[in-house]
């Protein structure tokens, strides 16, 4: 998807860190570690950015702090998994294409295998009381790790109070007046453009912006290079895609999926959380792949196994193609629907690191871009409280009516668990999973 022989072997030559500081590994070895890393990612961004950090940069030391936070930096500012895209730009810098595209894939590969089974589990055996049990815990656990994304971001991205101003609109707009998450995202870049030009200090909070100074080193032409990355990656696309389109048709599910989910992947600013808002709007009111209350559900299976959370796209993508199968098997359509949802997310992430890497020293000094995305990603916490008000909807008003009294307590307590205690968000789950279990025994035990 780029050049062949990737960036200089060289990390002091690349990044000006210290001899001491990078040592190249052999392949096999960092194959090895991007298969074992796959497996242990848990923790969401903050914690699979701080799991590479410590053992690439402190233990193994194959890349320099400067040459990490450099492509950290420029990961935010990307659509996609910020720590997948760290992984990737790793890879490359350390074995070329060949070493980003496994680095990338291998960040996700064990995740898309075990998602596969809960899926299947979620989809085909909801009505067996453990699983539904299961299923149920998860609901309210996941209302409060959403407002713990929520209080969390917003701590750190709402500096200074005028993007406060910025999250609270984006919060209305798409609420209550239902306008589409891209123009949100795009109004929110446009406003921070425009405070850069003519008021640079009404976003800037003390330390923000600022990034370690790297040497200027000489780097390729960008168009050539961007126009072969582009047209190979729009020829890997093609061609799955476009086989989906002569078999099953432009109105099958399958089809639209990779359409629609190629789409989302373009406009992934600021997280799973943020997009998630539009994805189960579209996918629950607008496509009717899947009910709300197993929108909610897919995110808290996401959130117990390792990989990006974005990996909750896979699970849509094959509750889409499990509900309308078409003239499929369910199952079939289902594992083709989470495989190619799953796909087009992905390719879109590894092309925008390929794209940008030889330049990242350079991007991570224009404060017009690093102004737009602060701006941006204080929209961002705006667009996840409405994630948070949808989910807490679905699940305390349940469809079967009613008030949900379990869940209204339960969702405070996982929060405080989360942001006071700070245990794991995979543990939260689980344990969501074993109270809703019990829950549901104790019930029919005592009905029966």
């Amino acid at each position: 998807m780029a050049e062949r022989n990737g960036p200089p072997q060289q990390e002091g030559v690349r990044s000006g860190v210290t001899p001491q500081a990078a040592f190249m590994p052999t392949f096999g070895e960092a194959f090895r570690y991007w298969l074992r890393l796959g497996f242990i990612n848990f923790g969401g961004p903050a914690g699979q950015i701080a799991i590479m950090h410590k053992e690439l940069v402190q233990q193994r030391k194959w890349i320099g702090e400067r040459a990490f936070l450099n492509g950290l930096n420029y990961a935010t500012l990307l659509p996609g998994p910020e720590a997948q895209q760290v992984a990737t730009y790793i890879g490359w810098r350390l074995h070329g294409t060949l070493g980003g595209l496994v680095a990338g894939t291998f960040f996700v590969l064990p995740a898309v295998t075990i998602l596969l089974v809960l899926s299947w589990l979620a989809a085909a055996h909801a009505n067996v009381t453990v699983v539904a049990g299961a299923l149920y815990g998860v609901q309210p656990v996941v209302i409060g790790i959403v407002a713990e994304a929520v209080v969390r971001i917003g701590r750190r991205a709402l500096r200074p109070r005028a993007l406060v101003g910025i999250a609270v609109a984006a919060f209305v707009a798409i609420y209550f007046l239902h306008i589409p998450f891209p123009l949100i995202v795009a109004t929110a870049a446009l406003i921070g453009l425009l405070a850069q030009r003519f008021t640079p200090a009404l976003f800037q909070a003390p330390g923000r912006g600022e990034t370690i100074a790297a040497p200027v080193e000489k780097v390729p032409p960008f168009w050539p290079r961007a126009l072969k990355i582009l047209a190979v990656s729009a020829a890997i696309w093609a061609i799955p895609v476009g086989a989906i389109l002569l078999w099953q048709g432009a109105d099958s599910t399958l089809f639209r999926e990779a359409r629609f989910f190629t789409w989302a992947a373009f406009i992934t600013f600021g997280g799973a959380y943020a997009v998630l808002s539009f994805v189960a709007d579209q996918a629950v009111n607008v496509y009717g792949w899947l009910s709300g209350a197993q929108m909610v559900q897919g995110l808290g299976l996401a959130e117990s196994t390792p990989g990006p959370l974005i990996m909750v796209l896979q699970y849509v993508g094959f509750f889409g193609g499990y509900n309308n199968p078409g003239t499929l098997n369910p199952l079939l359509s289902g594992v083709l629907g989470a495989l190619t949802t799953t796909f087009v997310t992905f390719l879109p992430s590894i092309m925008f690191v390929f794209l940008g890497a030889p330049y990242i020293e350079l991007l991570g000094r224009n404060k017009r871009i690093a102004t737009a995305m602060t701006a941006v990603t204080a929209a961002v916490v705006g667009v996840i409280a409405n994630l948070g008000m949808f989910f807490a909807t679905k699940v305390l008003f349940p469809a079967t009516g009613g008030f949900d009294w379990f869940a209204a307590l339960a969702a405070p307590i996982a929060f405080i668990a989360a942001w006071r205690f700070k245990v794991p968000l995979h543990v939260l789950v689980i344990a969501g999973i074993v109270t809703g279990i019990t829950k549901l025994l104790i019930q029919q035990a005592v009905m029966g």
